[in-house]
């Protein structure tokens, strides 16, 4: 497999895993941000931690998503990462889903 093969294939794996991300983030809560990994999760606990004067974080997530195109599975049931660097936790807002009552121009 040569490097130009090599990289078409990693872009053709990036534009799938977008796709899949674009197709499900309605479905979650939470967006989190490790140094090493993007989630998408239903349940997120982040828990400080202190061991011999060092501070970490513990973080804990259920029913997740996971970005990473080599991962064969994506879904996963709890997650737990313990981390000394930035987490980032955002809530999604909701959309509504549904079509007005009077139209969607209020009619």
């Amino acid at each position: 497999m040569s490097a130009e093969d090599l990289e078409k294939y990693e872009t053709e794996m990036e534009l799938s895993l977008y796709r899949e991300y674009r197709d499900i983030v309605g479905q979650f809560t939470y967006v989190v941000e490790t140094e090493r990994r993007f989630y998408l999760a239903n349940s997120v606990e982040l828990l400080p931690r202190n061991a011999d004067g060092e501070v970490y974080f513990e973080l804990r997530m259920a029913d997740a998503w996971v970005w990473d195109m080599y991962r064969p599975a994506r879904f996963v049931k709890n997650v737990r990462v313990l981390t000394f660097k930035d987490v980032n936790i955002e809530e999604l807002e909701k959309s509504e889903l549904g079509v007005p009552e009077n139209g969607p121009f209020g009619r």
